[in-house]
Formats: structure tokens, sequence, C-alpha cells
């Protein structure tokens, strides 16, 4: 299971238009401002560069299609930037971050929007387009940019294993309950960790979030940008914070959307996606008028009889009990697939397994080849290079009563998971949890979703503290999803557009119903 949900797989296509109304303060152009009080060292500031790095060139040209993805359409353009492999040697080696862009429409041009989609692991270049009907109107104002960052698909992306044995690892038990199974178990997730080594070389040291996010501050400089404007969804919102802290004098206007809680350690996280996962499916439970408590039982009892008898399917593949977990979780990203959860629940209890396996397969990126992503691989490598926690086989048993408590349905699997993720990675991690402050920063908005399953709403207010005062400002969605923005609220969809669009910051707290 991915520590972050992979938001861009989630109906990010979905098109919804963006609407815009006025807002409660007014700002400036974008680009101008107190450049902030801060006194930390600004790694790779302009001034600490080499020139070659901060003026180079971009050669933005037609994006070509690719094994993974089809080419957008001629309002896209691809470029390649250039970045230190390691950012303590900056003269040193370098690598290419693919960057995708549509150029602003309007004459009133703020700058670059940067957007990050989540993941980690989302590829930037082919979520851009597919996501720019839901941003059209932010695009009067902004060209609107996004990359794939370090180990992510056309930017060096990791490749850990190969096709065949991607799907030999989906029989793995992914809930031990015997010495051999908890030994499968913890030697799949080192040999995937040596497969991540062996494809990726020194690279798989560089690809943490601090990394990326001195790889922004360079694109700042290279597109021409005096300031950062940028737009940061699930593990996006992390990766927002961690800029923000690195530079809180080159802030712009930074949206956070579906926040991740900067609070919380490795244990913590899955802690609050085991509950925010209960919690949704409790809602999605009481929507169809089953009761939360014996349906979330009837569905935990399907999953231990998979752990034992995997159900057959259409497509001659077996749906074991991992792959009917990840089955489960996909649909509860969004309000408008649990009816699918419904009809994939329902063949499942009648014995066929091909609903919930062909869910699972959307989140897993397999076609109909069986060529999987690379999406979960570099999610994992970006993940381990940032955790610095690596839980013991008996330190997660420990867990495991406490998080069956949470959650019936999800919580053995996310106990286990907190040893297995990281179990006996290659590199060390950087942090237990990730430093955000940003004192000095211009405002940050902060949105979060009551019903959020993988990014739980908690954590916004936390985000907000944590970035500081009269920095975090917190908007509330009282709804369900991953995500707020362009998901049918026209009290969210206009506060944030107030915000890139004329730099209006809202009330600390609001609430959209």
């Amino acid at each position: 299971m991915r520590r972050w949900a992979r938001w861009a797989a989630l109906g990010a296509a979905a098109a919804l238009l963006a609407t815009g109304c006025d807002g409660s303060s007014s700002g400036d152009d974008g680009n101008g401002g107190d450049a902030g009080k801060s006194g930390r060292p600004s790694a790779g500031s302009a001034g600490r560069l080499p020139s070659a790095l901060t003026s180079q060139k971009l050669d933005w040209g037609r994006c070509e299609a690719t094994a993974e993805f089809s080419a957008p359409g001629s309002d896209w353009q691809c470029a390649t930037l250039r970045t230190p492999l390691d950012w303590s040697d900056p003269d040193g080696e370098t690598i290419g971050l693919a960057l995708i862009r549509a150029k602003a429409r309007g004459e009133n041009r703020i700058g670059s929007l940067l957007f990050n989609f989540g993941g980690p692991g989302s590829s930037g270049v082919a979520t851009m387009p597919a996501y720019a009907a839901v941003v059209s109107l932010l695009r009067e104002r902004y060209d609107l940019v996004s990359w794939d960052p370090r180990g992510v698909a056309a930017s060096e992306g990791v490749r850990c294993r190969g096709d065949k044995e991607i799907q030999a690892a989906e029989t793995m038990d992914i809930t031990p309950d015997t010495p051999a199974e908890e030994n499968a178990y913890f030697r799949d997730a080192a040999d995937f960790g040596k497969g991540c080594e062996e494809d990726a070389g020194k690279l798989l040291a560089h690809v943490s979030t601090a990394d990326t996010a001195r790889d922004m501050d360079l694109m700042r400089q290279v597109l021409g940008d005096r300031k950062t404007h940028y737009f940061g969804i699930s593990y996006g919102t992390e990766l927002g914070g961690v800029y923000a802290h690195h530079f809180p004098q080159n802030v712009g206007r930074l949206v956070l959307d579906a926040v991740a809680d900067p609070s919380a350690d490795t244990v913590g996280h899955a802690k609050n996606q085991t509950r925010g996962f209960q919690r949704a499916l409790n809602a999605y439970l009481a929507s169809t008028g089953q009761d939360p408590g014996q349906g979330s039982r009837k569905i935990a009892d399907l999953l231990r009889r998979l752990d034992a008898n995997p159900l057959p399917t259409s497509s001659g593949r077996q749906l074991t009990q991992a792959l009917a977990f990840i089955g489960i979780i996909l649909p509860l990203y969004s309000e408008d697939s649990w009816p699918t959860l419904t009809s994939a629940l329902a063949a499942a209890q009648g014995g066929d397994g091909s609903e919930l396996l062909a869910l699972a397969d959307d989140y897993n990126e397999r076609d109909q080849s069986g060529h999987y992503g690379t999406g979960s691989h570099s999610q994992r490598a970006i993940s381990c290079s940032d955790d610095r926690q690596r839980l013991t086989a008996e330190e997660a048993k420990k867990l495991l009563p406490e998080f069956e408590r949470i959650s019936p349905v999800f919580g053995t699997f996310l106990g286990w998971d907190t040893a297995g993720f990281c179990h006996d990675w290659p590199v060390p991690g950087r942090y237990e949890t990730p430093e955000v402050s940003a004192p000095g920063a211009a405002p940050i908005l902060v949105v979060g979703t009551t019903g959020d399953p993988a990014t739980p709403y908690e954590g916004t207010r936390k985000m907000a503290d944590e970035l500081g005062e009269d920095v975090g400002v917190m908007l509330t969605w009282k709804g369900e999803g991953h995500g707020a923005y362009g998901s049918g609220s026209d009290c969210v969809d206009s506060t944030v557009n107030a915000y890139l669009l004329r730099g209006t910051v809202p009330r600390d707290g609001k609430v959209c119903t």
C-alpha cells in the first residue's frame, strides 16, 4: 500500500469548471509584496548556484507520446530542466527533469503556477493536461506548469521490478499469520528495495522531498518568476510546506489541498489513514442504508476468506486479499465512485472478483497487456528517502491490536505496513516528520475536506499551525473525497480562485458547506 494516495489516478480528468467570486481581503499582483524575513540559508538560491543552471534556457517544444501516455494537444509544450543530482554538490553531475506547460491566455499574466498532484510518484507531465479543464479559469493569468519530480516517470523514473515480478508479488500475504508468511513478507520488501537500488543507482539517495523542493526553486528562477506560485495536492501539500520552510522569502501564492499532517511520523500517518479510510467506509455504508459496523464486519470477513481462498475473475487471474484491499480503497477517494464499490462488493460476495480486480489494476496502473506503471516504485523510493523510522516486525505486531480497533477492515494491513513499507531500505531516511515552519512567508491557503479518507481533515489545522502565525490560512469543506477544489463546491472554488487570481486571502477558519 502506498503511504500516500496517488491522487492523479482518481478521476483528475473530470471536466469541472472552476468559478470565481469575490473574497474578503485584497492582495497584490502576485509577484510583489514583502520578500519575508528569514535568517535560514536559502539552499539553492540564485546567488549560490552555478550560472550554467540558473541561466539555462528551456527548449520548449512539442510534447511527444511515451509508452505510458499519449501526447497532449497542441496547447502543451514540454522541456527538460537540468538540476544537480546532489544538491550538496551543485557544481557536480546533473539530471534532467521533464516539464510541461500551457501558456497563459490572458494579457494580465501573473507568472507560472506549478502543480504537484501527489503520490509521491504521480507524473505531472501526464496529469497536467487531464487536469487543465478543472483549472481553466486559472490559465487566464498563469502559465500552467507541472513536472515529473526526480525519480518519477520521465525524470529518471525508478523501476524496481519487472511486470512479471509485480504480478507475482500480488499473491503475497499482506497480513502474515505465520512465521513463514512473515519471512516471505519482509523478504519481498527487501527484494523490492534492492531492485530500486539496482535500477536507480546513486540517484536513490537523492529523491527526497527536500531535494525536490530545491528543484522547485531552481525551476522558479529558470522560468523567470520572482515568486513561486504553487498548487499542491495530497503529498504535494507536504512538498509545498517543505518548500516554504526552505524558501519562505520566495513564497508567492501557495494552495495546499488534501493536506498531509506534518506532525505525524510513520506510525502516525498509518493511524491517520486507517481512521480516514474507515471514516469514509462508514459514510459509504451509511449512504447505502447499511449499519457501518455490520457492513464493515461483512467486508472484513470477505477479506479474511480471500486470505485463504482467492476468487476467480473473468481475466483468468485471481483476486487475492491484497488486490481486493486495493480495489476497496480506490472508490473511497471520491463519493462519485461509491456506486462502483457497491457493484464490486456485491459481485465479490457472489464469488466473482472481476470488478474489484479491475479497480485494483486501475490503482496499480496495469494496462490490458499486463504492463504496470512505475508510480508505486517512485512513491516508495521517495517516501523511504524521507522517512527515518524503520519499525521491526515485533514493533509492528504490538501495534496491530490498536490498528484493528481503529478499523476492522484496514487496520491489520496498515499496521503491518508500518514495518514492511521501508524494510531494509538501501538508503537512510531524512527525518521523522517534515519541517514546514515558514516564518516571514506570504499567507499560504491550506484546504481540508472533513471526509477525506487518505489525508484526514485533522491534519489541515496542524499544517496551518506549523506553517506559522499569519502564514497558514485554513479553509474547510464539509464534504467527502480526497481534495476539495474542483469537487463541486462553488464556495471552495471561488475562494481558491480569488486567492490565486487576485491575492484575496480569506478569513482563517472559513468553512464551506
